[in-house]
């Protein structure tokens, strides 16, 4: 993304806050969106306020980092908070003018600001910044469909690389130089490494096959120096945290052999990736019984697939993937529903349940079990639903979709957001295009994750 010298506003806020956007994410002459005008400058909804699949948040020291993932990214839109822990950070994103311009708004200037971005932006620290929040975006919101032939991404290998870029992007969370301050935030202070050393430890299983996967030969160079760079860094970052184990260990000797001429350490029989991260083939059974086919069919749809609904990895991403069934068995009016299961769902222990309303009526909370490769679950319907049911006259209209009670934020206002769902998933096919391409420049930090370099090697018998 190179420096366009576009406009950048810093906008004061409530309670000593300060906005920074980019002009392209502003809307201009009064206009409010939503409720969020400053000044007469209007903060884009698009970007604010719109749905949480379609932007990457990241928290830094004294901010949030917003940045729309559909699009040209860009520069983000920056909440600020606590400015003079952002200031560690700000002139190093968006130059020393608009820090300067931050700085004014916080020891009392009223009026917003105008700034010319600087020609040599982005910077490598935007750039790597704008790379970890997307990745982080992509932990939560890929979408991963085994009928839309939309391969999981291995989290294991994308948590080591979140790791790497963490520790890489240090300057936007914290000073080295400088023990963290417990009265910034009420509690214990937070080393700087705190969160690439928690995300080694929950990824620490995917180390071995990571270093494996690193001396395998051959394989395209930019994917090489992108396996020794994030290694390099989770190895450093572990340092830096006092992290120690066996896998740790195997790491810094096998850097260690790069460094030395003449020392090897053995990477066993050449496998491929692949291989390396291969999940279990096949379903295993849950305990719930099958659904069973009986009765007349009244009706037949596909519900909503609203992904904000769910934790992920629990249900696969394609827009059709909840399919419900209306039966009379007799007098009873009986609704089954089948949601199609992610790759990765657990067999038990889930209270995934399906949320069904007939004709606009009370919503009725079907339990969903695991079986094979879909959750299921079935219920009977009062008299008075039943009876919406069988109208001769008015087709029912049946709206059901699948939610984890409990993480559920409830349905969202407005359209379904299946515009959004479709944009992500071309989103998704694409990077997962130029993953299979050579790369020669990986410099502005827009190159596939190792994870999607994983998936996109995916054949119809990996997946």
């Amino acid at each position: 993304m190179p420096g366009t010298g576009a406009e950048i506003h810093v906008t004061p806020g409530a309670n000593g806050t300060v906005r920074v956007a980019p002009a392209p994410l502003l809307a201009h002459d009064g206009l409010a969106h939503e409720g969020l005008a400053y000044d007469g400058l209007a903060y884009d909804s698009t970007v604010a306020a719109g749905p949480d699949s379609t932007r990457s948040v990241l928290d830094v020291a004294g901010a949030v980092l917003i940045r729309p993932v559909l699009g040209d990214p860009g520069l983000p839109v920056a909440e600020i908070h606590d400015v003079g822990r952002a200031q560690q950070w700000l002139w190093a994103v968006y130059g020393p003018r608009v820090a300067a311009a931050v700085h004014a708004c916080a020891a009392g200037a009223q009026e917003p600001r105008v700034v010319g971005e600087p020609a040599d932006h982005p910077t490598a620290l935007a750039n790597a910044a704008a790379r970890l929040g997307f990745g982080h975006w992509a932990a939560r919101w890929w979408p991963a469909s085994y009928t839309d032939g939309i391969p999981a991404l291995e989290q294991g290998v994308l948590g080591l690389e979140l790791a790497a870029l963490t520790h890489r992007c240090q300057q936007l969370f914290g000073d080295l130089s400088e023990p963290a301050d417990p009265a910034d935030s009420g509690g214990p202070g937070v080393e700087l490494d705190d969160c690439a050393a928690d995300l080694i430890e929950e990824h620490r299983a995917a180390l071995d096959p990571l270093i494996q996967w690193w001396r395998a030969e051959p394989q395209p160079a930019s994917t090489a120096r992108q396996l020794e760079s994030v290694l390099r860094l989770v190895d450093d970052a572990a340092d830096c945290a006092g992290l120690d184990g066996p896998d740790l260990r195997r790491l810094r000797a096998s850097l260690d052999a790069e460094r030395e001429p003449g020392r090897t350490v053995s990477a066993g029989a050449p496998v491929g990736p692949g291989a390396l991260f291969a999940r279990g083939s096949g379903y295993a059974l849950a305990a719930g019984d099958p659904l069973l086919a009986g009765g007349r069919v009244i009706a037949r749809g596909h519900g909503t697939n609203d992904w904000r609904r769910c934790p992920p990895g629990f249900v696969d991403a394609a827009e059709d993937a909840v399919s419900w069934t209306a039966r009379a068995l007799g007098a009873r009016r009986r609704l089954e529903v089948e949601v199609v299961a992610h790759v990765t769902a657990p067999v038990v222990g889930v209270p995934l349940v399906a949320e069904v309303r007939v004709n606009g009526g009370r919503a009725h909370r079907v339990p969903l079990a695991r079986r094979d490769d879909v959750w299921t679950g079935r219920t009977d319907l009062d008299q008075d639903t039943g009876a919406a049911l069988s109208s001769a006259t008015v087709p029912p209209r049946i709206e059901v979709g699948v939610l984890m009670p409990g993480f559920d934020p409830g349905p969202g206002p407005g359209p379904d957001g299946r515009a959004d769902r479709d944009a992500i998933r071309a989103l998704a096919r694409r990077r997962l295009t130029d993953a299979t391409r050579p790369r020669t420049n990986d410099a502005d930090g827009t190159g596939p994750f190792l994870a999607e370099t994983l998936a996109a090697a995916a054949t119809d018998e990996d997946y």
